[in-house]
Formats: structure tokens, C-alpha cells, sequence
């Protein structure tokens, strides 16, 4: 994608991706579901999911899978919160880009 990715939307895309589950999700997984939107590499997201647990939108727990530790993030309330604004806002910001970006309206033609 030619698109730079900001930070605010890293943090709403990963907010997101946990979100979908109650128990959260572990980073390999979360890294493979953001590629999914962005190209993204793990030297990338690694920092985001520890700003996410540093302004407490997530937290971490660790579970054992086939006799090793998996972390998993869970999103907190203010998680929650933070990913109502996002999604809000985004509403609004990709609203007047595609506005921008479509053909000419009738007044301009």
C-alpha cells in the first residue's frame, strides 16, 4: 500500500483485531490478522501492542499451549473506549477523503 500508516491508526487497527475475541489474542496471530488491512512487519507491531499495555488499552496474560507460554492481549475497558473514538473519527476522516476522491459531482461537471 502507497498509503502511510500513522500511528493513531496502527493503534485503532490493533485495537480492533483484539477486540474480536473476549479471551484476546496472541501477536503472531494478531500480526497475521492486521496483514490482512496493512503490511505490517512484527518489528513493527510489537512496539504498538506495548504502548496499547503502557496506556493501559490492553492487557497481557500468559497461557500454556502444547507445554509453552503464549502471551495473550486482551483489550481493557479504556481499550474499548479509545476504539469507539477511533472508529468515530474514522468514520468522519474516510468519509470526507472518499468524498475527495470520488468522480465529480453533478454541480461540477
Amino acid at each position: 500500500m502507497i498509503f502511510n500508516t500513522g500511528a493513531a491508526l496502527l493503534d485503532a487497527i490493533v485495537l480492533a483485531v483484539v477486540s474480536r475475541t473476549v479471551k484476546g489474542t496472541y501477536g503472531y496471530k494478531i500480526t497475521q490478522d492486521v496483514r490482512g488491512a496493512i503490511e505490517i512487519s512484527e518489528s513493527t507491531l510489537y512496539p504498538v501492542l506495548r504502548r496499547l499495555l503502557k496506556e493501559d488499552c490492553l492487557e497481557v496474560y500468559d497461557l500454556a499451549i502444547d507445554g509453552r507460554n503464549r502471551r495473550y492481549y486482551r483489550i481493557t475497558e479504556k481499550g474499548r473506549t479509545q476504539l469507539n473514538l477511533y472508529r468515530s473519527e474514522w468514520a468522519i476522516y474516510s468519509g470526507k477523503i472518499s468524498h475527495i476522491l470520488e468522480d465529480l459531482t453533478d454541480e461540477q461537471k
